[in-house]
This record gives C-alpha cells, structure tokens and sequence, in this order.
C-alpha cells in the first residue's frame, strides 16, 4: 500500500523526526467517523448538540421587537409558536425557492407567518388557515406592525380539511404543517396535491418534546407525528431531511 493511500504524502526535503522518514500527515479522518479496525466497517458516530448549543443555534438569529410580541400573544392564547431556529430556516427555505405561492395551515398569532412572508419576494402570498378566529385577529396584528401589505396574506378561518379541498392542485411553492398534530397524515395528503414540482413540505415539532424518537412514547400525539414522519420518509415522491432545530423540523421536496 501506498504511503498517500494510508494518508501520508512523501516531502521534500530533510525527514521530519515527529513522523516516519519523508513523509507526513496530511488529512484527518471526519470526528463523526470511527476509525475501521479488522473485521469491522466503518461506524458512524452521532454526537448530539449541548444544551448551550442547541440554544446558541436557535438564538442565532435574533428575533425583533414584532416576533417578540406575536410570541408573547401566543403564550397568552395557548399557542404553540414555531420556534426561533426554524422560523429562520423556514426564511431561508422560501428566500432559496422565490416562494410566491405558500400555504400554512396554522395561522397561530403570526410568528411563522411572519417569518414567511419575510422571506418570500415583495409578491408572495400567504395563504394561512386557522380554526379560531381569535388568533387570526393576532396574527393580523402582528402582520400590521411588521409592514406586511394586506394584500400579501389570504387569512382563512376554519377547519384545515374543509378549507383545503378548495384549493388549487399543483399551485404552491411550500406548504406548512402547523395545526392540529393528530390530523397530520390527512394534511400530508392535501399537501401532496398542493404543491408543485421541487415544491417543499415543511412539518413543525416533527420531534415533538423528544418523543418522536422514543419508541416507548406511543400517546396519541406522539404517535400521529411519528406516523406523518414514517410517511413522508418512504413516499416515492418525496427527498425528505429531518432538522432538529426547534421541536424538529421536517422537510420534503417533491419530485
């Protein structure tokens, strides 16, 4: 075997005492990888984030004084409000597609729709579904005070599946998962229909409080959202990527 295929490569000049005549090291293997010994493959080894960096990640973009607000109003009206991390991922997700055309279906006080429409061009348009009425009017208001133009959001009251049906197949650039968790899998199959080719789904609290993952959590909820997750991992039509910012973040292309 070659010195370059065991990671060496010969140099000129006198040899280097700290290493074996000529030659030195060059590249390191990846810290996520094992180091293979006989008999045994390459293992991968996972190392999950500490709690100072999970939260540095999620605080890295800042948020202004209108999330703030908007969050609070969702404390207020027993709302779960998309986490910092992947409202700004959800940012960069429409600014990367030029989404003119989105879907939310749960509007809550406007802190992921915020985060939408601050991410889609000057032209987009949020169309963004709640059940009660009550938060919609706080969604509005956060929309107001963050400048959004009026006519770039379409605010549907009402129940997700009457409302959905009504919308056009193929039109939309992303569509948001947000609302009631144990109708996810009915959501998943109105989001196939909405979205176009290189669309994107997007499922919050896809890790749902870190009982997705375990196995011996199998509550309603819990199993509802492991459930849509299994689905869209093994759809033929989707290239799916879970993120673990927030309550977990799954995405999917259509192809």
């Amino acid at each position: 075997m070659t010195g370059s295929a065991l990671g060496w490569r010969r140099r000129k000049g006198p040899p280097d005492t700290a290493c074996p005549p000529c030659i030195r090291p060059v590249t390191r293997s990846p810290a996520w990888l094992t180091t293979p010994r006989a008999g045994r493959r390459l293992e991968t080894v996972i190392r999950a984030p500490t709690p100072a960096t999970w939260a540095y990640a999620e605080n890295f973009v800042p948020e202004d004084d209108v999330l703030t607000r908007a969050r609070a109003r969702a404390g207020e009206l027993g709302c779960i409000a998309i986490h910092p991390g992947a409202g700004a991922a959800l940012s960069v997700i429409v600014a990367a597609l030029s989404a003119r055309a989105v879907v939310e279906i749960g509007t809550g006080t406007g802190v992921s729709g915020v985060y939408l429409l601050r991410g889609m061009p000057a032209d987009g348009v949020l169309t963004t579904i709640d059940v009660e009425v009550e938060n919609q009017r706080a969604a509005r208001e956060a929309f107001v005070e963050a400048g959004i133009r009026p006519n770039r959001t379409r605010l549907i009251p009402g129940r997700a599946l009457d409302v959905l049906p009504r919308l056009t197949d193929g039109a939309y650039d992303l569509v948001l998962l947000d609302a009631d968790k144990i109708e996810y899998l009915a959501y998943l199959e109105q989001a196939l229909r909405l979205l176009r080719k290189g669309g994107v789904l997007a499922v919050d609290n896809a890790l749902w409080r870190d009982r997705v993952a375990d196995p011996a959590q199998r509550d309603p909820v819990t199993t509802a959202i492991r459930e849509v997750g299994k689905a869209v991992r093994d759809h033929d039509q989707l290239l799916p990527a879970m993120l673990p910012c927030g309550e977990g973040l799954l995405l999917a292309v259509k192809r």
